[in-house]
Parts: C-alpha cells; structure tokens; sequence
C-alpha cells in the first residue's frame, strides 16, 4: 500500500438492517481514476454514502483511509477535511446560502485564507461555461441537472481536495456538457494529483474521463477489476454475468 492513498479495505455496510456491502476493498492513488460500474442495486451509491458518513448509512465491517487516516469513526465534515469531496448523483437545493458563501465557509472550517476565492471562482465558472449569475445565487436552486452537476465541478475545482468522488457526474448532462466537465475533471487530475473514484453506468463519461481502472461492482463486492478495455466490453456485454437476482 503506498504511503498516499484513498483505500478501502474489506468494506461491509448495510441499510436499515439490510446488508448491501459485503467486502469491498479499493485503492486510489494521487493522480489516478478508478471507475466504479455495475448493475443497478449493485451498492454503487451505497458505496459513496457509506465513505462521506451519510445518516443510516452502516458499515459494518472494514476500513476506509485517507492517506492514513481512518475516517469510518469521523463525522461527514471532518471526513471532507482530511481531503474527500463527494460530487452527488443528485444535488440539493440549499435555499438562502450561496455557492460564494458556502465556500467561504468551507475555506474557513479548513483554515484557509479566502483571498482570490472571488476571482477563482468566476475563473472556474468561465472555464466550464457555468454562469457568473449562478455565484450568488441560492445554491442548486432553480438550477437544472447539468448546471448543478457544473456547480458540482467547480466546488470541486476550487476546493481542491486531495481525492473525489463522483457519483453519476454523468447524468443529466448533454454531450457538451460532459465533455467540458470531464476534461476538467482530467485536467484537475494531472494539475494537483487529484485522485478520482468515478461510479457511472456508462462509457462515454469514461471516453473523455481516462480511467487507470475500472471496476465491476456486484453482489456487494468487486467482482472483476481490469484496465479501460473491461468498460468497453461492458458496453457491449453489459452486466449479465454479474447480476444477481436478488441484488439489494
């Protein structure tokens, strides 16, 4: 195991007493993305939920370390302060906060000076075509699927944590879109060594997001693991031969 690393080691985890997770062991490396597919049920989303400490959200069994660090005892904001960002599949509104002021905190909360947040800020919104008038608005509100999942792209940007993860970054975004949003996503990649676990169903986030890995996530555990082919021939295949039929 290197000395950086986002790694989980035997993950079990189950919601309201139903087990979902049932060992999962991953490692990501600075600078690497490692792509979580699979079968609906399979526990992806689960898998993000379980790493960030949403509420009802157990696990049972295992480890999850940041570059060392044991985070499973931590609550959700202390687990993003030792670098983790979660980029959710669906967005929540947050009426009377705005992008500004919830990063401003955020930089606070870390100790961090807020000086250029401004400025970095509209950078970053040119650079994914995301709106200026967006800023200072309520965040997410009134905003569609893929200008929230760009709202999701910039905080990560301008945070910059150490490792992200992204679940279904994907949805709801046209073919531009994702393409200005991934690029970004690689670029962060090679700029600060970001670290990527990346969940999707689909390839084509992946044509434009590299993946070092990929990774088949079913019944509860990682079932194959391989290089960027394995996702082009789940795209041919599909899941068939992980599914299980009574996956949660």
């Amino acid at each position: 195991m290197s000395e950086r690393s986002f790694t989980i080691s035997g993950l079990a985890a189950s919601v309201a007493g139903t087990q979902i997770l049932s060992g999962v062991d991953l490692e990501v490396r600075p600078g690497e993305v490692h792509a979580v597919m699979g079968p609906n049920g399979a526990g992806k989303s689960t898998l993000s939920h379980v790493v960030m400490g949403k509420p009802g959200y157990e696990a049972t069994a295992g480890s999850v370390t940041v570059d060392g660090v044991d985070v499973l005892s931590l609550p959700t904001w202390q687990r993003a302060q030792t670098g983790l960002f979660l980029a959710m599949q669906y967005p929540t509104e947050v009426p009377g906060v705005s992008l500004d002021d919830m990063l401003s905190n955020s930089f606070d909360a870390a100790g961090r000076s807020t000086e250029g947040l401004s400025e970095a800020l509209s950078t970053e919104a040119d650079r994914l075509a995301f709106g200026r008038e967006f800023l200072e608005r309520p965040l997410n509100v009134d905003m569609s699927g893929g200008e929230r999942k760009r709202n999701e792209t910039l905080q990560l940007t301008v945070l910059k944590p150490k490792y992200a993860i992204l679940d279904e970054l994907d949805s709801g975004l046209d073919i531009d879109a994702l393409r200005v949003v991934s690029r970004r996503v690689e670029v962060a990649t090679n700029e600060d060594q970001l670290g990527v676990l990346v969940i999707t169903h689909y390839n084509r986030l992946l044509s434009e997001l590299k993946p070092d890995r990929v990774h088949v996530l079913a019944g509860g555990r990682i079932a194959a693991s391989g290089g960027p082919e394995l996702a082009l021939e789940l795209e041919e295949s599909g899941y068939a031969d992980y599914a299980e039929p009574d996956a949660a």
